[in-house]
């Protein structure tokens, strides 16, 4: 008896993804050619179903096409060795702290902001203030910005 195949509808319910991100991680390369029935619709079997799953979980926890890639090619060979793939994890998290520090900066200062903000009806703004600060030299600021 051969396994069952399943109609990309239900193997989007099956695994976590989107009918279109199976199509488009088909498109990348990253999971095999579906085959079709007759009437054109895409057929897939338990492996395509654990690679989808593989996927949606890399995704889940950040790592990029590239990456993902890199990870499906070294799962799917059993003579891989475990520092390739803790090497991509590593860097993974190395680039995750690092976006972690600059969303924490963000915080802080828009934190700092929006304590110094009276939240009146004046048209002083240390937000604006901050913001236009940031325009290229010689860029006018906008009309009702208070500038120091």
């Amino acid at each position: 008896m051969s396994e069952p195949l399943r109609h990309i509808g239900e193997a989007a319910r099956l695994t976590g993804v989107s009918p279109k991100m199976v199509r488009h991680y088909e498109g990348l390369g990253l999971l095999p050619p579906a085959p079709r029935t007759d009437s054109g619709y895409r057929l897939y079997d338990e492996a395509a179903l654990h690679t989808l799953r593989f996927i949606r979980r890399a995704r889940d926890l950040g790592f990029g096409m590239a990456d993902i890639a890199q990870l499906l090619d070294l799962w799917r060979n059993r003579r891989r060795a475990s520092a390739s793939v803790k090497k991509l994890a590593t860097a993974h998290v190395a680039a995750l702290q690092q976006r972690i520090d600059e969303l924490e900066a963000m915080k802080r200062t828009l934190s700092r902001l929006a304590a110094e903000c009276q939240g009146n009806a004046r048209s002083p703004c240390p937000i604006l203030d901050d913001l236009a600060q940031g325009h290229p030299p010689g860029m006018a600021h906008p009309p009702g910005c208070h500038r120091p």
